[in-house]
């Protein structure tokens, strides 16, 4: 049958204490509502899913357009019935409606699977998730016929010592046929104490019509864990890290301090790689066999080759290190770094749109922004090109096999020739031709027993 979903995610959520709707905040490196949308994109196509929004709905909807999914808005929070009802002309009338909540970032594509086949398999209505908590307070208790038929779903604040008692709790996690759930929508009413419409209300309304609800127990109840409180959006970060790790070792990963690792969903790693504690790979990052990623190192939306070492404490963004490169310890690199083969970039060397050529390095202490540097040529401790005149950025040029002394400034624009030397200590503001030596320095002058003089003049000054 055709599948549709909407996902409920118009709440603020006040108990999150925050500016920001509750659904646009982070966990296991993306928003919430993203998780949910990834997962109903591995059932539905995107424009068969329908996110209902609320508050701050612009950027909600900015955030999940690319994903082509379809929008509604709830423009006055009168609860979970009522905001079905404000999809309902953007959400499918015929074969299988699936309801979700933003806010529910663990629940993975194949418990939704297991939801869609069973409501395919049952002559019911309806069916819902359930699952068993040994502390059940807060929840609404699902009430079962000895058929494991849905009677009922009572609130907390309504139930009785008996149903109290009961421990089966309700997730809000519905597959329904969509036929009868837009005919008996409107029997919803509102609560007598908060005016709000609830969907929950529907078990009852269609047992009442002579309609079969069943039930999917799921075991693993931190997969229904519906985000409220940064305590909550902390304990989901931790168990969505812990997937990614584990997927990424079950590859053939080594993670040295799995607990310690932040690895973000669209990662990925080849084998025999091996993370040390303390890295965080985020964004886009894509890393190769058999490297090495040193304590603490930052990589976001970076490209690693094979055989690539990140020393500790290493930040690399969007940037490229080709294969047996190395990088750190206490390196940066920026904004379209690219690293060639075999290159060597050492500690508190800065690299920013710059590309180091093959087997060349730049081990200790230097700043090259705006560079295009060729294969084999050193650069010195403490050279910086200067790139920015105070208005624009200008590119320097080096060749292959070039030697730039330490402490050498290179003013940009300037292109330092292949084979050429620039010596130690030099301002350089003018090409350099190849196989050339370049100095741009003060002569040194040296004169014997200037200290002594300077300290008999001093004692002679009046006070």
């Amino acid at each position: 049958m055709n599948l549709s979903i909407v996902i409920l995610a118009a709440g603020l959520g006040t108990r999150m204490r925050s500016k920001h709707a509750k659904v646009l905040h982070r966990a296991g490196g993306l928003a919430l509502v993203e998780h949910v949308v990834g997962a109903a994109r591995e059932l539905a196509a995107p424009e068969r899913i329908v996110v209902v929004t609320g508050h701050q709905a612009e950027d909600v909807e900015a955030l999940l357009r690319p994903q082509g999914v379809r929008f509604a808005r709830q423009t006055e929070q009168k609860g979970t019935g009522h905001a079905m009802e404000c999809c309902r002309s953007a959400a499918g009338a015929n074969g299988l409606l699936m309801v979700l909540y933003g806010d529910t970032p663990l629940l993975s594509a194949e418990t939704l699977m297991r939801l869609r086949d069973a409501q395919v398999e049952s002559a019911g209505a309806a069916t819902l998730i359930t699952t068993v908590l040994d502390d059940p307070t807060g929840y609404g208790r699902v009430i079962v016929d000895p058929q494991g038929n849905v009677n009922e779903i009572v609130e907390q604040k309504d139930c009785n010592a008996e149903q109290r008692a009961v421990n089966v709790i309700n997730s809000g996690i519905y597959c329904f046929r969509a036929d009868v759930l837009w005919k008996h929508l409107s029997e919803v009413k509102p609560n007598p104490i908060s005016g709000e419409y609830y969907l929950t209300d529907m078990a009852r309304i269609l047992r009442c019509h002579g309609q079969v609800v069943r039930a999917l127990h799921i075991d693993d109840p931190t997969e229904l864990l519906g985000i409220n409180t940064r305590i909550e959006l902390a304990e989901a970060d931790t168990i969505l890290r812990m997937r990614k790790a584990r997927e990424l070792m079950l590859s053939g990963v080594t993670i040295e301090r799995p607990e310690t690792v932040t690895i973000d969903p669209a990662v990925t790693c080849g084998q025999d790689t091996i993370i040390e504690p303390f890295v965080r790979l985020l964004g886009q990052t894509k890393i190769g066999d058999n490297c090495r990623i040193g304590t603490g190192a930052v990589l976001e939306s970076t490209v690693v080759e094979d055989r690539v070492s990140i020393g500790p404490y290493t930040l690399v963004a969007d940037s490229h290190i080709e294969a047996e490169a190395s990088a750190g310890p206490f390196a940066r690199l920026r904004m379209g770094a690219h690293v060639g083969l075999k290159a060597r970039i050492g500690n508190f060397v800065e690299l920013k749109k710059t590309h180091l050529g093959a087997g060349a390095k730049s081990q200790h202490l230097a700043y090259l922004g705006d560079a295009e540097i060729g294969a084999g040529t050193n650069i010195g401790a403490g050279t910086i090109t200067c790139n920015y005149d105070g208005e624009k950025k200008h590119n320097t040029k080096i060749g292959k096999h070039a030697f730039i002394g330490s402490n050498a400034t290179l003013v940009a624009p300037v292109e330092i020739a292949s084979d050429s030397y620039i010596a130690a200590g030099s301002t350089i503001t003018q090409d350099v031709p190849e196989g050339a030596l370049s100095l741009g320095r003060a002569r040194q002058a040296t004169k014997p027993g200037w200290v002594a003089k300077r300290r008999a003049k001093k004692k002679t000054e009046p006070a």
